[in-house]
């Protein structure tokens, strides 16, 4: 085909030759425009006829792609969107699993790939809606309770695409749901934890408004000095509560202010040794003379050192040791405590720093735990990027210990 260029040039090239030729005729002036006229026409006509010059690509463009037609699941850029997306992901035409990213592939295995999705994803609301999609019917979203594994809850969405294909969309819940269940949990225990208190509370003082005065010192001493043991207790997990509820609002902005580990370990044993005067012979410090700077917050630090020792005191044997170390292990310290008490299951490790667990419960309540100690530790802890480890032996004793970054240059 002739470009536009070729044509002018073959046009003015048959209107030379028509007037040579009507020339050489010896045909009148008349004659001769009226040929070259019927030329310059039939040039026109061929000059039409040719392709524009948008049509064709200029020099050194690439061709424009042809226009893509078929399924949207088969263009290219799609399938490359898919293998990125981080949730499971499938394509399906004509109920055909023609596409599933990465995570689809990894939650429901590789054999899904041209199996029907109903089996594909085997779960009966699944399978229910999946079957519906024929007759118009979509949900915005579908529970998958116990899918894949019970105890675990994934939701699945459905996206229509034209004519018979869809996109399916599945997101996993579970980790919502443990925090919602966390929760739940966290403000029932906190109720039935305050209410217990509370109502030792009032049944004794309502015993003690019924006597009218007619009680001996002895009876009305004893009621009292377990409403203030009772209130002593609502007192503190009150104040658990709050220092946990502060922790975690803090748990993400890191500390930024310089203190020494050493001077507030030494003063948090002073302090116990104070207020716990029947063991304070016990407490045995290995803490050294040496300041180990860190990045803290002094006030949560002297707490998780709290915590750990008067929880060793607590459930220690009494007359044995509780020895409490601190030392440097090359770039780190690590704080330690460990008592002879009564050791702790194995079992039972894993969920210390739970909320509210309790290894022996009514040991627990007669030492005065609110259950929190630990779980408050943890989370100091992590703040400061600390690492919490636990060992225990049944009838030898239980050792807590935490590890901390020193200063770089400490």
């Amino acid at each position: 085909m002739f470009d536009r260029l070729s044509s002018l040039v073959i046009a003015l090239t048959m209107v030379a030759i028509a007037a040579i030729f009507a020339a050489l005729s010896g045909g009148d002036p008349l004659s001769i425009a009226i040929m070259a006229a019927a030329a310059l026409v039939a040039v026109a006509m061929v000059y039409g006829s040719l392709p524009t010059a948008a049509s064709e690509p200029l020099a050194g463009a690439s061709p424009a792609a042809p226009a893509t037609s078929g399924s949207l699941l088969r263009h290219p850029d799609f399938t490359h969107w898919v293998d990125q997306e981080k949730e499971p992901l499938l394509g399906v035409a004509d109920n055909i699993v023609t596409i599933a990213n990465d995570a689809a592939v990894r939650l429901l295995g590789r054999h899904i790939v041209g199996a029907d999705v109903r089996t594909a994803i085997r779960h009966p609301a699944a399978t229910e809606w999946l079957s519906r999609i024929g007759s118009g019917t979509i949900p915005e979203t579908v529970n998958l309770v116990d899918f894949p594994r019970p105890g675990q809850r994934w939701t699945m969405r459905i996206a229509a695409l034209s004519g018979d294909n869809y996109m399916v969309f599945l997101s996993d819940r579970s980790a919502i749901d443990a925090a919602d269940r966390m929760r739940s949990d966290f403000v029932a225990n906190a109720s039935h934890e305050l209410r217990t208190p509370l109502a030792a509370i009032l049944g004794y003082v309502e015993t003690l408004q019924e006597m009218n005065g007619d009680t001996d010192a002895a009876t009305r001493d004893r009621f009292l000095a377990i409403i203030e043991r009772e209130a002593k207790r609502m007192q503190q997990l009150v104040i658990d509560l709050l220092s946990i509820s502060r922790v975690e609002a803090d748990r993400f902005r890191r500390p930024t202010t310089t203190v020494d580990l050493a001077a507030i370990v030494r003063t948090t044993l002073a302090q116990l040794s104070d207020s716990e005067p029947a063991r304070a012979a016990d407490l045995v410090a290995r803490l050294g003379e040496t300041p180990l700077p860190m990045l803290g917050d002094e006030a949560q630090l002297s707490q998780l050192a709290h915590n750990i020792v008067s929880n060793a005191m607590k459930y220690g044997r009494a007359g044995t040791p509780v020895t409490v170390t601190l030392g440097r292990e090359g770039s780190r310290v690590r704080l330690s405590v460990e008592d002879q008490g009564d050791g702790i299951a194995p079992d039972h490790l894993p969920r210390l720093t739970e909320r509210f667990y309790r290894v022996d419960e009514a040991r627990s309540r007669s030492v005065g735990g609110t259950g929190l100690g630990l779980a408050i530790v943890k989370h100091i802890g992590e703040r400061h990027q600390g690492q919490l480890d636990i060992d225990s032996e049944v009838g030898r004793g239980t050792r807590v210990s935490v590890t901390f970054p020193l200063l770089a240059n400490a």
